[in-house]
Parts: C-alpha cells; structure tokens; sequence
C-alpha cells in the first residue's frame, strides 16, 4: 500500500528528502504556492497530476491544503546500530530525545518537529506502545519526520543501560521530580526524557534516569501537553549550549 504525505511544508519535505515519486495537486489551485511546487516538481523530474478534490480526499489525509505526495518508499527508521553510529559520528555533545508511551500519532509528530528545530541529533522511542509514523505525524512534524533520525529500539531499559556507559546524562522529565529542570547542567552529551502527559514515564525508566527533574505549574492544569513540554526541555539544553 502506498504511503502518501499531505500539505505544502510536508511534499516540500519529500522533495527535499528524494523520497517523493508524485505529486497531486488540487486542479483549482493557481496560486504562487502552487506554480513554485509545480516548478520543483518539473526540475526534479517528478510527475504532478493535477487531481480533484474528491481525488485527494479519497486519500483520507485530512486537512490536505490541496496537494499531497506519494513516498517511492516509507522512511526508514534506525534501531540500536544506527543510533550507535550516529553518536559514534558527532563531533559535538549529544541532544537526544527519548519518548516513551506517546499513542498519538500526532504527538510524535509534533515532538519531532520541537527537537529538529531545537537542534536534537535523534528521536528515540521502545518499539512498544508507541504510535507509528503515519501520514498525520508527518503533517504534523512539517517535514521534520523527513530529516530526523527516528530511532526504535527494542528495549528502552537496555538503551538507558548503554546510554550511561556512553557517558550520557538521562533527564527524565516528570512531576514528581525534585530539581526545576534549568538547575540542571544540560551542556554535555544529554537524553531527554519525557513520556505521554496521561502516563507519564515508567517506574523503570525513572529508575535508570540519572536525574528526574520538573518544570513548574501555575494553573490548575496537572501536565503540559508532551510536545509542549518536550519543546521546552529542549530549547533549555540549547540557552545552556550557547557561547557566553
């Protein structure tokens, strides 16, 4: 079954990947947008069919803005080796973020989208009870899903256990944590660590955290929701990295 992605930022994204092999577009749309993506698509040699909108929402994309691509192929995503190989090829401190419970699809689109603007080097999420990288989280991630590293791996124990032997901090991000995460030292290589705002994170993966931290909550609201949350963790880790 073909994989398709929707909405400008995301065909934009697939271009840019090499992973798009056609490109629909809704036949009433003529508009800059539109003739710009028209003219990537004939430099790149990609086909572009000019489709209805009946076409395009027999896709069941949702909200489409009226243009959507077909992938030549899913996203690959890395296990184990390949985040080996990731940290082994940095030449400055890991940023990584380890999700952990996230059901929706959207979520981890979102979350992807925080960590590839905040720099992070990888998306890490257990193989278990974690949402797929469908079409929506594509959409969501605005074609982060496309340049950043998904790692799944099949143990998140075991990753925690080998993370610490590569001299990485765990910060797992959680209510009950007892520093206020800016108190951290979060310059050297880092995974954060935050799981789905209902669930939150496992007693076991709280365990091989080297550090359980919170952020404050003024409202009456108990959790932020994971992508907010994550997107703040992140861009704390970055203010700490910047010279001076």
């Amino acid at each position: 079954m073909s994989e398709w992605v929707a909405g400008f930022h995301a065909v934009r994204a697939a271009l840019d990947s090499g992973t798009a092999s056609e490109v629909c577009l809704l036949s009433e749309r003529r508009d800059a947008r539109s003739r710009e993506l028209e003219t990537r698509c004939r430099n790149l040699g990609i086909a572009l069919r000019r489709v209805s909108k009946q076409e395009l929402e027999a896709l069941n994309l949702g909200v489409h803005q009226g243009v959507a691509a077909r992938l030549a192929a899913g996203r690959e995503v890395g296990d184990e080796g390949a985040l080996e190989s990731l940290l082994d090829e940095l030449s400055e401190p890991a940023l990584l973020l380890i999700l952990e419970g996230l059901t929706d699809p959207r979520n981890l689109g979102a979350c992807m989208r925080s960590a590839e603007a905040a720099g992070a080097h990888a998306v890490v999420v257990p193989r278990s009870r974690t949402a797929p990288l469908t079409p929506a989280a594509r959409k969501v991630a605005s074609g982060a899903a496309e340049r950043l590293p998904l790692i799944v791996v099949a143990n998140l124990a075991r990753t925690l256990r080998w993370l610490e032997q590569r001299g990485i901090q765990r910060v797992g991000l959680a209510g009950e944590g007892e520093a206020m995460l800016w108190s951290l030292d979060l310059r050297g290589g880092c995974a954060l660590l935050l799981g789905a705002e209902d669930t939150g994170l496992r007693r076991l993966t709280l365990d091989h955290c080297d550090e359980v931290a919170r952020l404050p909550m003024s409202g009456e609201a108990e959790s932020l929701n994971v992508s907010v949350a994550a997107g703040i963790a992140l861009f704390e880790a970055v203010r700490q990295r910047q010279p001076g």
